[in-house]
């Protein structure tokens, strides 16, 4: 038996004969000597039974059939129609505290596989898979999923649909019999894309009970799975979705799979969270050890495709005065680009929006102490270009077919050497000429027909824009990239490895946008979300919204603007002002902290937070989504924090609410001393407050 344990949980493997099974993950377990291994191991032996194979197979890692397994695969694949049926045995087998190695060998076959298991100390599981032909012929490689166990009392599964404008709204329902299956066939990981699947049991919260996670990490199509089989056998799967004929492995070459990241946690959601957070963060490259998140204001919103440089001036002026660090120009800037009908594809400024180049706008911004970012869509092209006149074979498409437009545009094959080098040559010049250390990329359709000379490509395109990326950060240190896909697609832990930022959603309603941050921070940490004060009446639902409410919800993110400030009455540019400084002071905290998010209050209001990891400060903000069956909030307590430390809670009064429905306010009003374990289990009495509103909480040890 070969035990692999971090902090808070353990994974365990067996070998038995020539097979090779995981037997536990989850909670961290001590296995003190070979005694105890082969207790655990006959603990775990399931029984044959009566109208069944007179084996009965443990959690194999390759699930072979022929082994008895009658679940899902790990492998599935071909010779022309021969070799479908699979029998690995162990080659080699490499362990340490941390890391498992095993080589697998089917000689019939004529597939090895190879696969890492590394499990961090922030008990992220880690999976990595090679598969390689080492026979004659071409093998045709249909799918490669990783599989891990799960507990009995992982009963229920807790995953993520949505569209543009309502991404990642969550689902949770009960694990049945059967095999559950999300796949996501769109080109990219689309605003219905699942970042990650979460089993757990019915009575795991935010802050307690168990949840087992698992999520891939790539940007391209995409597979997640829970089974549970009859005889008891229950597990979460996941890899890459392949199109038919995508893999066709000739002797000696290798199926490198995307990989996969897994967690367990014994304190519910936000353990899941807080796994994550503390994996991506102790990157040596991680964004904020690079410089804070600067207060970004993006301009599509204020402008849209109206490019007028005096206009523009008059909205720096006012940015510089509230104290924005970003300025982004957004589409419009190129080309014939001056609809969303042409253009797309012709990366050179357009004399027509900007006749004096973006140079002398760029310094203005510049000499207000404010960097400079632009927009892209380089995958995209429409077919009213230079560039596609010029080019028509360059996009993804069956031959003989045009694809279906989507925004009025196509895809452009970046797999063929001739349109990547015009993607790379023509930004790179931009970026060259003009001092721009910022760039937020768009990817506005879904991919139809994603084929290239005659087969499908999506996995080659995928990897072409991660090569993108990083070759274009290899020619400008310094350079950060935003990824932006229809708003709130392709975010995952994929591309959190190539690019700084995510565009969270198109949709600014900070209401709306409650339960679209909350679970898009399930697994990725605010400082790579994109979170924006929207204007009065948002664009995108017509709800007029208080600016207290609009700056608390955009306060827990990489924070900004998507607006016009010079529509800004002057009481919302006062608060703008109070936002730009207390987001400076604090992003900090909010970019490094424990995240914390209440069970107790569900439905008409949302509490959560964050503490710093040394428990000596906080910051929560309380959101009155609805009204309350009760007439007022009940008792809330804030968790997370030195049971034995005092602490003094405090209202921020000038981001806050100023309007409540109440005769007086409560006793404690504003701010009060209590202990962190009095937080936590007696709380405080909130005042009454209306519909869509919030109040922001300040919490320091005295």
């Amino acid at each position: 038996m070969i035990h692999l344990s971090a902090a808070r949980s353990s994974i365990l493997f067996e070998a038995d004969g020539d097979s090779f099974s995981i037997l536990y993950w989850g909670k961290k377990i001590v296995v003190s000597d070979k005694a105890a291994q082969e207790s655990i191991v006959r603990a775990l032996t399931k029984p044959s039974y009566h109208g069944a194979l007179d084996v009965s197979p443990g959690n194999l890692i390759l699930r072979e059939h022929s082994r008895g397994w009658m679940g899902h695969p790990a492998l599935r694949g071909h010779r022309g129609g021969v070799s479908a049926s699979n029998a690995f045995t162990v080659k080699n087998l490499q362990d340490t505290d941390s890391t498992l190695i095993i080589d697998f060998a089917d000689p019939i076959a004529g597939i090895e596989i190879k696969v890492t298991y590394t499990l961090t100390p922030s008990d992220i599981l880690l999976m990595d898979a090679e598969v390689t032909n080492v026979a004659e012929g071409d093998y045709y490689l249909e799918h490669f999923l990783y599989w891990l166990p799960l507990a009995e009392q992982a009963d229920e599964i807790l995953d993520f649909y949505g569209h543009w404008t309502k991404e990642r709204q969550p689902q949770r329902r009960s694990i049945g019999y059967g095999l559950t299956s999300r796949e996501g066939f769109e080109g990219r990981t689309g605003h219905d894309y699942t970042i990650t699947q979460v089993a757990l049991n019915h009575a795991t919260g935010f802050r307690h009970g168990e949840a087992w996670s698992l999520g891939m990490a790539w940007s391209g199509n995409n597979i997640a799975h829970v089974e549970r089989l009859i005889d008891g056998h229950k597990s979460i799967g996941a890899g890459e979705y392949l199109l038919p004929g995508e893999v066709i492995l000739a002797k000696g070459q290798s199926y490198k799979a995307p990989r996969a990241v897994a967690t367990f946690s014994d304190k519910g959601l936000d353990g899941v969270t807080n796994n994550h957070y503390t994996w991506i963060r102790s990157r040596s490259n991680h964004i904020t050890k690079v410089k804070p998140r600067p207060l970004t204001l993006n301009m599509w919103e204020a402008v849209y495709f109206d490019h007028t440089e005096a206009a523009i001036r008059k909205m720096v002026d006012k940015a510089a005065e509230i104290g924005v660090e970003r300025v982004v120009l957004d589409d419009g800037w190129f080309g014939s680009r001056r609809d969303d009908r042409s253009g797309l594809g012709d990366w050179i400024v357009s004399d027509e929006a900007w006749p004096n180049g973006l140079g002398p706008i760029i310094k203005y911004i510049n000499d207000k102490g404010i960097e400079f970012g632009l927009w892209f869509e380089g995958e995209m092209v429409n077919r009213d270009s230079d560039i596609y006149r010029a080019h028509p074979d360059w996009i993804l498409q069956e031959p003989g077919r045009i694809p279906v437009e989507g925004r009025y545009q196509q895809v452009l094959d970046l797999t063929k050497e001739g349109a990547y080098n015009h993607v790379l040559s023509q930004v790179d010049a931009v970026l060259t000429e003009n001092n721009i250390g910022y760039i937020k990329w768009d990817h506005n359709r879904h991919l139809t027909d994603p084929i290239s000379d005659g087969r499908p490509a999506v996995r080659q395109q995928t990897e072409a824009i991660y090569r993108l990326f990083d070759e274009l950060k290899r020619r400008h240190p310094g350079l950060e990239i935003e990824s932006c896909s229809s708003g709130g697609g392709r975010i995952d832990l994929g591309m959190i490895e190539h690019a700084d930022r995510f565009w969270t959603s198109d949709q600014n309603d900070a209401l709306e946008r409650q339960e679209i941050q909350r679970w898009s921070a399930l697994v990725i940490p605010p400082e790579f979300l994109g979170t924006h004060v929207g204007p009065t009446v948002g664009h995108q639902m017509h709800r007029t919204h208080s600016i207290s409410f609009r700056v608390l919800n955009a306060l827990f993110g990489h924070a900004g603007i998507e607006w016009n400030i010079n529509e800004a009455n002057t009481e919302e540019t006062e608060v703008l002002r109070k936002y730009s400084a207390f987001y400076k002071k604090y992003r900090g905290l909010l970019h490094s902290g424990t995240v914390v998010r209440s069970d107790e209050i569900v439905g008409s209001a949302y509490l959560y937070g964050t503490v710093a990891l040394d428990q000596k400060e906080a910051i929560f903000t309380y959101m009155q989504l609805t009204s309350s069956d009760n007439f007022g909030p009940l008792l809330t307590t804030f968790d997370g924090l030195d049971k034995d430390t005092r602490y003094q809670i405090s209202v921020v009064e000038e981001l806050s609410a100023n309007e409540f429905t109440q005769k007086s306010p409560p006793g404690w009003w504003p701010s009060v001393a209590l202990t962190g374990d009095h937080l936590a289990h007696i709380g405080v009495q909130l005042p009454v407050l209306k519909p869509e509103s919030g109040l922001l909480f300040h919490i320091k040890a005295l």
